[in-house]
């Protein structure tokens, strides 16, 4: 059985939510109170509805409680509706609410009123953006959970012709590797493998915020 999924608030972090859970099979039923959105939605989830999320009936409606998550990811121009709508979802019994916030005041009341997760798209973009900017050799971020991060980055100069587990990177860094790109072939290893590092690799670890930049200006 697909999984299902409400989102609420269509602004560019919402549509482009909604797009990409499509993509992976998960049912949506998108939610915004601009008809001009929800026509554009309506093209590629599963259902589109136009009401405010604030009206306690019509959000009733669409059964959050029966959905794996429900995201509030309605914008800065409305942070009103946006904790109503975080609150209302769970007093409705939504399993999973994440909430979409713009600061840390409105990120703490979303946690006040229920909200089991809270985002900051643009915050968390520019955090892991700078990175990048900081560091060539850093080609992209993702976050694992609220503290994690999936960092893709170029072997640096000193690490090639050493194994990962020589390095040990985990005790002097807090770096986990968890896959090898090999610049020959694009083949993937694991650390298991004892393949000395080549120049050109990518590493794919897990580390906590700051711990990648560590490892690239003391290497």
């Amino acid at each position: 059985m697909k999984k299902q999924a409400i989102i609420i608030g269509l602004g560019q972090f919402g549509m482009a939510l909604a797009r990409a859970l499509t993509d992976r099979g998960v049912e949506v039923l998108a939610v915004d109170i601009s008809e001009e959105r929800v026509r554009l939605a309506a093209s590629f989830v599963t259902e589109a509805a136009c009401f405010d999320a604030t009206d306690e009936q019509a959000l009733l409606r669409t059964g959050p409680e029966r959905r794996e998550v429900s995201v509030c990811a309605i914008g800065d121009e409305a942070r009103d509706a946006s904790i109503i709508c975080t609150a209302l979802l769970r007093q409705m019994g939504a399993p999973k609410v994440v909430a979409r916030a713009n600061t840390e005041v409105q990120g703490r009341i979303l946690k006040l009123v229920g909200a089991h997760h809270v985002v900051n798209p643009e915050r968390e973009y520019g955090e892991r953006f700078a990175s990048q900017l900081m560091h060539e050799s850093i080609i992209g971020e993702l976050p694992l959970g609220e503290d994690l991060l999936i960092t893709e980055l170029r072997v640096p100069p000193s690490f090639v012709g050493h194994t990962v587990l020589s390095l040990q990177l985990p005790r002097r860094y807090g770096v986990t590797v968890v896959a090898i790109r090999r610049a020959s072939g694009g083949k993937v290893l694991t650390q298991e493998a004892g393949e000395r590092l080549q120049e050109g690799d990518v590493l794919v670890v897990v580390s906590r915020q700051g711990a990648v930049d560590q490892l690239v200006e003391r290497s």
